[in-house]
């Protein structure tokens, strides 16, 4: 595995998908009704983005640190920069410890992760949570043997890293599956910017499935290339996610959030940003 996370958490890509799970999670506790929490690829779920590697790139820099420096923001923002604020300086959480943090009692995360030094740091951080369980596997197969859970509720994050070819369409087509199983569950499928093509197709087929509620977010800082970088891998300029079943309220949140983050966390010309209901029931 090439990808390590350690050098873009807290990136704006964490600011937007931690922000809309964040969104979700307390639309859930709402209700009495306990919820169930399936994090598909957790990773180690604390990172140190003061250390070397955050430092390297400056991701974080250009992403969660410019809301530190804000007097105020809006919506569920306020409540999401308390939330990484409470871990510390220089320390951010990933949606693991995030959700953690939102648990009630009798509410639950199955957090998995399929790297074993990554998943001894997930399951050392989880010991502090009683109803939060750490698991070594294939994050899509394990989803899969997870549902339904008993709960009857809940929220499935897929955030895989993107290193194969195949990944936008494996984690497609695993929604499509669990959503046969368990299809009252809120999904939410994040893609980086260089699965955009994919990710029009991957909606259509998601309808074609039986998706009846399905909203796709999306976030352009602006990046544009350097002269002197052209040929090279380019930075990730765009990032989005589809969400399935959207809570009420989502997409209003989203509409005032969205442009927010794309004012404020540009890193070049003409940033942009998307709210788009492609099914509602």
């Amino acid at each position: 595995m090439n990808y390590r996370h350690a050098y873009h958490a807290g990136n704006f890509a964490d600011v937007l998908k931690h922000t809309a799970l964040l969104s979700v999670l307390l639309h859930l506790r709402k209700k009495q009704k306990p919820f169930a929490v399936i994090d598909t690829h957790a990773g180690r779920s604390i990172y140190d983005i003061a250390g070397a590697e955050a430092q390297k790139t400056g991701e974080a820099s250009a992403g969660f640190l410019r809301l530190l420096t804000l007097s105020s923001v809006p919506g569920v923002l306020s409540r999401y920069v308390d939330i990484v604020r409470g871990f510390g300086q220089g320390l951010y959480p990933g949606s693991p410890l995030i959700a953690a943090q939102m648990l009630r009692p009798n509410d639950r995360l199955l957090a998995i992760e399929s790297q074993p030094g990554e998943y001894d740091e997930l399951a050392k951080q989880l010991a502090a949570f009683a109803n939060a369980r750490a698991i070594h596997g294939d994050g899509y197969g394990e989803l899969l043997r997870l549902l339904p859970p008993r709960e009857r509720r809940g929220v499935i994050l897929i955030d895989p890293p993107y290193e194969d070819e195949d990944e936008f369409a494996r984690a497609a087509d695993t929604l499509v599956s669990a959503h046969r199983r368990f299809a009252t569950a809120i999904y939410m499928l994040w893609y980086p910017a260089k699965e955009q093509p994919k990710v029009s197709a991957t909606a259509g087929e998601l309808l074609n499935a039986g998706i009846e509620s399905l909203v796709r977010i999306d976030l352009d800082v602006g990046v544009k290339l350097a002269p002197e970088r052209e040929g090279r891998r380019p930075p990730m300029n765009a990032t989005g996610l589809l969400i399935v079943n959207p809570p009420f309220g989502f997409t209003n949140e989203m509409q005032t959030v969205l442009p927010f983050l794309a004012e404020t966390l540009a890193q070049g010309p003409n940033p942009t940003s998307r709210v788009e209901i492609l099914a509602e029931r």
